[in-house]
């Protein structure tokens, strides 16, 4: 995938805020949330910590904004394996696509900006609000309506439907994670591909509670792996 490089913006009067926010956006691309301090990003900016602290209560404040701009550029990750999508007639193999596109979009991320998904999930993370409440742009609002749009197809039974999104989020991040900080870490390129093509489609027919026919294995390998 592309990089997703938070653009460095230069100071402008009036607007130290954002500047502060994409500084310390790029200070967790490099170094995770650990990285990310008024200080370093008041010098990244070029301006005192006095003046960065009229914007900011203190630290957690500051990573709260960078853990929002984090978020949005995973939005935005899911969001481009999405558009690459081809849209199938079958709603239970266009539900699948997209669960698998998410799914990709979401650990090709993982794997390309450790240090901002780190910061994305770092401590302190709030308690899951209501469905309702969860903003269409949310990461996981898209994955909801992808469980969604399978049990309406008829591909997710209705007594697998609570919950399920958890346990394909469980396993994606999980599967991220075992590659960013555990015995992955050196595994080649092709190893972790088939790995999320195997996890995702794993996750297909746990949902189902069926065993993919070829024309639909082959679809989700090839979504899977960015085709």
């Amino acid at each position: 995938m592309s990089s997703s490089a938070p653009v460095r913006t230069g100071y402008h009067h009036g607007d130290l805020r954002n500047a502060l926010i994409h500084a310390a956006a790029e200070l967790a691309q490099a170094g995770g949330p650990s990285s990310v301090t008024i200080r370093a990003a008041a010098r990244a900016v070029g301006v005192t910590p006095t003046a960065a602290y009229r914007h900011f209560a203190g630290h957690e404040e500051l990573l709260e904004a960078v853990k929002t701009r984090a978020m949005e550029l995973l939005t935005a990750a899911m969001n481009e394996a999405l558009d690459r999508l081809d849209q199938a007639d079958d709603p239970a193999e266009r539900g699948l696509s997209r669960l698998a596109a998410i799914g990709r979009g979401y650990f090709t991320f993982a794997l390309a900006e450790p240090g901002l998904f780190r910061t994305a999930f770092t401590g302190g993370i709030s308690p899951m609000p209501p469905l309702s409440d969860v903003e269409e742009s949310n990461p996981f609002r898209k994955l909801v309506d992808a469980v969604d749009d399978l049990a309406a197809a008829g591909y997710l039974p209705p007594q697998r439907r609570p919950m399920a999104e958890f346990a394909a989020w469980a396993s994606v991040h999980g599967l991220a994670m075992l590659h960013l900080d555990g015995p992955l870490s050196a595994t080649s390129r092709e190893a972790r591909e088939l790995a999320l093509e195997r996890t995702i489609e794993i996750i297909a027919e746990g949902l189902g509670g069926v065993t993919l026919p070829d024309h639909l294995r082959k679809t989700l390998s090839r979504v899977a792996r960015g085709g």
